[in-house]
C-alpha cells in the first residue's frame, strides 16, 4: 500500500454535541476506503438510531450495554429505537462488555482489578471513545456480525452520544492483541 494522507478532526469537547459530525466523517471514510462493516455503540438506542438512517445499506451493527448494565433486570435499549434501527435493516449486538464483565464483578467484591480493566484504562489514554470502539469490535466479531479479515469502522463516545470513530482491523476478543487501530477519523482532542 502507498503513503496515504487523511484528515483526522479532534473537537474542542467530548460528548453527544459531536454525534451527527461523527456519522457524517465516519460515513465518508467509509465510502472513501470501500468500507462496509460499521460498529456503533448506543445505550438507549439514540445514536444506534441515527447510524442507521445514515448507514442505510451498509453492514451497521449496533452494540447495546448488557441488560442489567445500569440496575438488576432492567434493559436501557429503547424498544422505539431498537425498532428504527430494525426497520433500517441494522443488527442490535446486546452481549457482555469485552473489556470487563467478570472482572467488574471481581472488582467490585474484591477491590482488585483484573487485566480487562488495565486494557481498558491504557485504551482510555486515547479517549473513551478509542477504548469503547475497540471492545465493541471484538464483540460484534465473537458475534460472528463482522468478518476479522475485513476492515472495519468503529464508533464510539464519552458518556452519551459518540465522538469517536476508528478504522480498525478488527479480531476476536480471545485474540485482542492481533486488533489493529488504522487510522483515527475523529475524537475529542483531551
Amino acid at each position: 500500500m502507498a503513503d496515504i494522507a487523511c484528515k483526522t478532526v479532534y473537537f474542542a469537547k467530548p460528548g453527544p454535541k459531536n454525534t451527527e459530525e461523527t456519522l457524517k466523517l465516519a460515513k465518508e471514510r467509509a465510502e472513501e476506503l470501500g468500507i462496509r462493516n460499521i460498529i456503533v455503540a448506543s445505550t438507549t438506542g439514540e445514536t444506534g438510531a441515527k447510524a442507521s438512517e445514515v448507514f442505510k445499506g451498509y453492514n451497521l451493527i449496533v452494540v447495546s450495554h448488557v441488560t442489567g448494565f445500569k440496575e438488576p433486570d432492567s434493559q436501557e435499549f429503547l424498544p422505539k429505537n431498537r425498532s428504527i434501527i430494525e426497520n433500517n435493516g441494522a443488527k442490535i449486538l446486546t452481549a457482555a462488555h469485552a473489556f470487563g464483565t467478570l472482572g467488574r464483578a471481581v472488582n467490585k467484591k474484591f477491590g482488585t482489578i483484573q487485566v480487562d480493566e488495565i486494557v481498558a484504562n491504557v485504551l482510555r489514554l486515547f479517549g473513551q471513545g478509542v477504548k469503547v470502539a475497540c471492545e465493541i469490535s471484538c464483540m460484534a466479531a465473537d458475534a460472528g456480525l463482522i468478518r476479522t479479515s475485513e476492515e472495519t469502522i468503529a464508533v464510539g463516545g464519552t458518556m452519551s452520544g459518540v465522538d469517536t470513530a476508528v478504522v480498525l482491523g478488527p479480531t476476536n476478543t480471545h485474540a485482542f492483541f492481533g486488533l489493529r487501530i488504522k487510522e483515527i477519523v475523529c475524537k475529542p482532542h483531551l
